[in-house]
């Protein structure tokens, strides 16, 4: 068996007349080999008649594959058409045909995956701008509504978005968390004018309706998701409120995602609340958390309990809870809304947490509590209610004006004053004395107005039972002057016994007022 060989590239045209002219052309302006290669090579070609000798036909068949691999590198670096081949970003999308636009955009997040640096205002304005314009055509191009983005597209866009946002945050100068000082001032990013730009092409681009969720999971993963998560300690709150849209919709949309973002933002509070204490994006991941809790089907895992006791009740301690209260609230109570059976488990929580010294912490809490008694069933109510009322006459009897007005308006809510009224017995001996005395006594006009308040209404409802508390508190108090009497005649004893007992040693110790000379001895060197 023989195999035609051809000596040169005219020969090779003609043996393969499938290849078109055009190839046939740029073939020939090719450089050809030397009149030694040309001998080797032809000695290669007669050289396979017999296979048996050295192999040749190997050697041949590569030295054929090889130039036909450089005819169509030739080729194509002239004629682009794969979809490898990129476009000069300066075009505009307007410019290009619709079948070069996937190749152009790419061209263009390519060129936007340059990140400049900001500090320094005076370098590389001209790209900077160059750049910002670029990605204002990729937005705009993002907001077709008939646009389909291929895969090296969805790549692109990702691997752009990651260039440009993930990123290392400045070291943080203040040792105080965000929220535990109100007079801190926003830091605010100086590269915002390209950062925002990229926020809204990515969540363009994961809100598109075209875009299919099985697909694009392999260009948004776990990895990308978690250092999106880690965006959220940022300082600047700009920065936090895109990420909050971003993830809603990576939520909603990439259902294979849901349970590991549960989980990545999970452990983020866990180490908030456990370890360190100071992060800048509790208030946004609560709110997103919030809109979770409401998707969650009943009955409610053990995973999600065990979020709500692990995380959301703990999450009540920290000094910066005032920045992310209202959020945290608003969880707490999607819980109780899903489940009624947990508000006294919820309560029970918040009185364990309860702040002692703080007035501005517990008028969050009274406010937080007002909101978890409205929602709440008679039979989880009268499982807390005399450890919750022994807490509410602390802060009836507060010093801080606030916390006491505060815990008088919880009988101005319906709802609290149905539950009061009808579990009054357990309930009122534990907080009459505290707003008999407010009624009468307080300095304040408002707190005193609003216990003369309550006090109408206890009378109104069961006049008995306020003579019986009445009587009570007499009793109490009666009680308490014959103890702080009994305290006063032990105290005169035991100060006559101490002064007698005094005198007596002090007389001893008079007899010994001139040293023996043992004792000078001893003192003297």
């Amino acid at each position: 068996m023989s195999i035609f060989v051809p000596e040169s590239p005219g020969l090779l045209l003609a043996a393969n007349s499938t290849i078109p002219t055009m190839l046939k052309q740029i073939l020939a302006k090719l450089p050809r080999k030397s009149s030694k290669s040309n001998q080797n090579y032809s000695e290669g070609s007669n050289a396979t008649t017999d296979l048996s000798n050295n192999g040749s036909f190997t050697n041949t068949c590569s030295v054929i594959s090889s130039r036909l691999n450089a005819v169509k590198k030739m080729s194509s670096s002239i004629f682009p058409t794969s979809n490898g081949d990129m476009i000069q970003p300066h075009l505009s999308f307007k410019e290009v045909q619709n079948s070069e636009k996937p190749r152009l955009l790419i061209s263009k997040l390519n060129l936007c995956s340059i990140v400049y640096d900001f500090n320094d205002q005076d370098k590389d304005n001209v790209e900077k701008d160059q750049k910002r314009q670029v990605l204002v055509e990729i937005l705009d191009f993002l907001g077709s509504d008939s646009i389909k983005l291929t895969e090296p597209a969805m790549s692109a866009i990702c691997k752009t978005c990651g260039a440009n946002l993930f990123r290392v945050f400045p070291p943080k100068y203040s040792n105080s968390p965000r929220g535990e000082t109100e007079d801190e001032d926003p830091w605010f990013d100086p590269a915002w004018s390209h950062l925002q730009l990229v926020y809204e092409i990515l969540l363009r681009f994961v809100s598109l309706n075209s875009l299919d969720p099985k697909v694009a999971k392999q260009y948004i993963d776990h990895s990308f998701l978690l250092k999106l998560l880690n965006l959220f300690d940022s300082e600047d709150p700009r920065e936090r409120d895109c990420l909050k849209s971003i993830l809603h919709r990576i939520y909603g949309k990439f259902m294979v995602h849901r349970s590991f973002i549960r989980m990545a933002v999970s452990n983020i509070m866990y180490q908030f609340v456990y370890e360190t204490e100071k992060h800048n994006g509790i208030a946004e991941l609560l709110e997103i958390f919030g809109s979770v809790i409401s998707g969650f089907a009943l009955p409610l895992k053990k995973q999600h309990k065990m979020f709500l006791s692990r995380v959301l009740i703990p999450i009540h301690k920290p000094k910066s809870v005032g920045s992310y209260h209202h959020q945290l609230t608003y969880c707490v109570v999607q819980f109780i809304e899903k489940d009624p059976r947990l508000a006294s488990f919820v309560i029970n929580g918040l009185l364990k947490y309860w702040p002692v010294t703080s007035s501005q912490k517990q008028l969050m809490f009274l406010s937080e509590l007002e909101e978890l008694l409205e929602i709440i069933r008679t039979d989880e109510f009268e499982k807390i209610m005399v450890p919750l009322f022994r807490r509410i006459r602390s802060c009836l009897d507060s010093y801080h004006f606030q916390v006491a007005e505060r815990a008088h308006f919880l009988w101005n809510n319906e709802h609290i004053h149905h539950l009061i009224m009808s579990n009054r017995q357990a309930i009122m001996p534990i907080v009459f004395s505290s707003i008999q005395h407010n009624s009468k006594n307080h300095w304040n006009r408002t707190v005193l107005n609003l216990a003369q308040n309550v006090m109408k209404m206890f009378q109104e409802v069961d006049e008995q039972l306020v003579l019986s508390c009445q009587g009570k508190v007499e009793e109490d108090k009666s009680a308490t002057t014959v103890a702080a009497e009994r305290r006063r005649l032990t105290w005169e004893h035991l100060e006559t016994v101490a002064g007698g007992g005094f005198q007596h040693v002090v007389g001893q110790v008079s007899v010994l007022e001139k040293p023996t000379t043992a004792m000078c001895v001893v003192s003297c060197p």
